[in-house]
């Protein structure tokens, strides 16, 4: 007679850190084979999906030269992100954004930031990171690597002027798969 050990005996799968997300990035980063195979279009950005660490989603993304996200989140999922080649930056708010009830919500002064993100840099983010990334160069793509957890349930997507950030859209996986 066989015995299977019971769902309560079995150890649980730990969800992955920042820390671990961030660290992914940039072993992935490293794989110079990988990061060459990314096919390149002048026009838009674009992306293949990457199994990522603990069931988290990963992607590898193509930048063209003056191409960028515009304002988004995450929502819960935590995050990290690493620039592969070329040179990223990051528009970002210091603040902790109410999760749903809002559609337009006015900014403190002091809470924008900015990050330079050249080959090799990155980092790791928590929920409800309101960013935006950015392609500055004229000439050169930029390829960076992209890992959440847990899989991005939604990204909300915001339009800015001045200290006014405005809800405009609420995408599902189904949008971006």
């Amino acid at each position: 007679m066989s015995v299977s050990p019971s769902l309560s005996s079995l150890a649980p799968v730990q969800a992955p850190t920042q820390a671990d997300l961030l660290e992914f990035v940039r072993r992935v980063a490293a794989d110079a084979e990988l990061i060459g195979s990314l096919p390149l279009d002048p026009e838009g950005r674009t992306w293949v999906r990457l199994e990522g660490p603990g069931g988290s989603e990963a992607w590898l993304i193509g930048w063209p030269p003056g191409s960028g996200t515009g304002w988004h989140d995450h929502a819960e999922s935590v995050g990290a992100f690493l620039t592969a080649s070329g040179e990223l930056k990051e528009h970002s708010l210091a603040a902790r954004l109410p999760a749903d009830g809002w559609k337009t919500l006015e900014l403190e002064e002091g809470v924008d930031r900015e990050r330079q993100l050249p080959a090799g840099k990155g980092r790791a983010f928590g929920h409800h990171h309101v960013h935006e990334v950015l392609n500055e160069s004229t000439e050169e793509h930029a390829i960076s690597v992209h890992a959440y957890y847990p899989p991005l349930p939604q990204i909300r997507r915001y339009s800015r002027t001045g200290q006014v950030l405005r809800l405009e859209q609420v995408e599902r996986p189904a949008d971006w798969q």
